[in-house]
């Protein structure tokens, strides 16, 4: 049952195989699929399955991501990643010290709904921006955290001041609602 929620059935191979190649290195990626059809092509029975380029994808995949393979193909993942505050202070050396407070869940659900709260430790995005240059906003700071479950606290000191802050704010896990995701910075 996914009545109301596309995101599980429909685009769900582009938008982790995109996440997949961000966390991996394209190069990465590329190879993999290279080796994997010059392994299966003209194969004849047994044909080659889904459970093949699975374990491909985990071949590429570097230790620390191994997860996401499993969250990612092998399950029904769920994140419910949110922004709950974003505070900005000038420091002496003009510089500028950003705190931010995430709030993070991550749970499995079922083919038929039925969702399981999984304790994480995983690696998401962390982005603070600036000011709104011709339809995009230009990262000042754009990295990967270990992110635990429940309430996490960022503190990172940049050069420029952040306008919007936030955890995962390209997207490249799949949300229940991603638009708590990046918030306004307050202060300084």
């Amino acid at each position: 049952y996914c009545d109301d929620q596309p995101y599980i059935h429909y685009n769900k191979g582009s938008l982790t195989l995109y996440a997949l190649r961000d966390y991996v290195g394209e190069d990465r990626l590329n190879a993999a699929f290279g080796d994997y059809v010059e392994r299966v092509r003209f194969k004849g029975p047994p044909y080659p399955s889904s459970l093949e380029f699975v374990s491909v994808l985990r071949e590429a995949t570097p230790e620390e991501y191994d997860y996401l393979v499993e969250d990612m193909f092998e399950h029904i993942t769920l994140y419910d990643n949110r922004c709950e505050e974003a505070r900005c202070e000038e420091t002496d050396d003009g510089r500028y010290r950003v705190t931010l407070s995430f709030k993070s869940r991550k749970v499995r659900a079922t083919g038929d709904g039925v969702e399981t709260e999984v304790e994480h430790n995983d690696w998401i995005e962390v982005g603070l921006f600036g000011e709104e240059s011709e339809g995009e906003e230009p990262p000042i700071y754009l990295e990967k955290h270990r992110m635990a479950s429940g309430v996490s606290e960022v503190e990172l000191v940049v050069d420029e001041r952040p306008v919007r802050a936030g955890i995962d704010p390209r997207h490249l896990l799949i949300d229940r609602v991603p638009r708590d995701n990046v918030r306004k910075v307050v202060g300084a």
